[in-house]
């Protein structure tokens, strides 16, 4: 397979200060946003929000929703891949939904979990083709690394970025965590080839 859009890479996390804890539980998510320019270089931006009382689950799927509401804004259909540390999503996202949607948006055992979030996922990609992509999270990914970042930070400071996407200052930061560490700099992840691009299976009209 092959990517049928322009390509862009998203790498997305969240956090949930005192998940799972009794009492407000604010929480944050960050995306690192890769695309190719005219000249074949990579231009990178960020985005982030955040919540005072979430869950890292509901925060993982506002990472899908506001990232692709950003994208959507550029007006036409994009080649993502969006990885991300949250199996919710992955799983969710090439699964789960595909039954849920079969089911009237229903699991087989009853409700779904965070159902309007879902469906509010399943519309914001709706224009564009997704390649869903996991990788564990805390293990010196940089732009995983970056992202989580991005998200501890909205999580702890309670905002947002400005007016959407901004400039990225993922090198910078990149600089100072290698600069900091006694090892050598894990290399960035590449940005993917449109010939390598699978793009998860379609979502049936809901």
């Amino acid at each position: 397979m092959s990517a049928h859009y322009p390509l862009v890479a998203v790498y997305a996390d969240e956090s949930c200060l005192g998940n799972g804890r009794a009492g407000a539980t604010p929480g944050g998510f960050g995306a690192l946003i890769e695309y190719r320019n005219r000249d074949e270089l990579i231009v990178r931006f960020d985005l982030w929000d955040s919540e005072r009382d979430t869950t890292n689950n509901q925060m993982a799927l506002r990472s899908v929703i506001d990232t692709f509401g950003a994208l959507s804004r550029k007006g036409k259909s994009l080649s993502v891949q969006f990885t991300t540390d949250s199996r919710y999503i992955v799983d969710g996202m090439t699964s789960w939904v595909h039954g849920w949607i079969a089911r009237g948006w229903r699991r087989s055992q009853g409700a779904v979990e965070n159902v309007e979030l879902w469906q509010d996922a399943v519309s914001a990609i709706e224009k564009h083709e997704c390649q869903w992509r996991w990788v564990r999270g805390h293990a010196g990914h940089p732009q995983n690394e970056y992202a989580n970042h991005l998200a501890t930070r909205a999580a702890a400071e309670q905002n947002r970025s400005p007016n959407g996407l901004v400039p990225s200052m993922f090198e910078s930061w990149w600089a100072a965590e290698s600069a900091k560490s006694r090892k050598a700099p894990a290399p960035l992840d590449p940005f993917p080839q449109s010939s390598g691009f699978q793009p998860a299976k379609a979502f049936a009209n809901y």
